[in-house]
């Protein structure tokens, strides 16, 4: 789940502290597990178990991935629309460039993550999980594995959703100029549209701002769902 996860998945995050941690996380989980049957990990049986718990480990990272990226893709969206798009600089997380925009959504989400203890959360589900998803005993069930594949269109919906109000924003001033190029011609729309489009832009970007919190609120619901019936908890 560490190496999955945002955060402490990304290439900035040192390997060897992502390894520490998890040996400290198995060190104070081990003993509060219940007790199961023994497996011999050499075993077909043992193999099948081990890749059933990576996977559900994987797969609850991934989880937390998607959250992370919806706000991505959607300040990339605002950032064409505005015309802040040129502005670009190299993805620490993915090694390729992004808007500018998309970089600082992704790190207001990961201050207010850290905030309201999402990391927190997802480890406490991880705890809890060994009691609700006994090892050895079965694999994740179907509608858990379907859920985590449908919460990927969210990462598009809730980027739309976010990106909305800001590209009919943008949509109006476009007309505007439209407007102002066929009641004077001579106007040059290209001089003057570009840097009113920028400065309208960041103008509705700081106004959209303020809702930018219930954006985050409602992706992190679905995340937490998603994860709780891929591990079989009520949440």
């Amino acid at each position: 789940m560490l190496f999955a996860m945002s955060i402490f998945g990304a290439n900035m995050f040192p390997h060897r502290v992502r390894v520490l941690l998890a040996v400290a996380i198995t060190l104070l989980i081990a003993p509060q597990i219940p007790a199961f049957k023994p497996i011999d990990i050499f075993s077909g049986t043992g193999f099948i178990t081990v890749f059933s718990e990576v996977g559900i480990g994987a797969a609850m990272g991934f989880a937390t991935r998607i959250l992370f990226e919806t706000f991505v893709v959607g300040g990339q969206m605002v950032a064409m629309q505005t015309g802040l798009g040129f502005a670009s600089l190299v993805d620490p997380n993915n090694g390729v460039q992004v808007p500018l925009l998309g970089q600082f959504f992704l790190m207001l989400t990961t201050l207010i993550f850290l905030a309201v203890d999402g990391h927190l959360l997802m480890l406490k589900i991880l705890s809890q999980s060994f009691v609700s998803f006994p090892i050895g005993q079965s694999g994740p069930t179907q509608e858990g594995l379907w859920s985590l594949i449908l919460f990927g269109r969210w990462m598009f919906a809730g980027a739309v959703l976010m990106a909305l109000s800001a590209a009919l924003a943008l949509l109006t001033v476009n007309l505007t100029f439209g407007i102002m190029t066929k009641a004077a011609p001579q106007l040059n729309i290209f001089a003057i549209g570009f840097p009113i489009s920028m400065v309208s832009g960041l103008l509705i970007i700081w106004l959209t701002l303020s809702g930018f919190g219930e954006h985050f609120n409602q992706q992190l619901s679905r995340t937490t769902q998603v994860v709780c019936n891929l591990v079989k908890l009520d949440c």
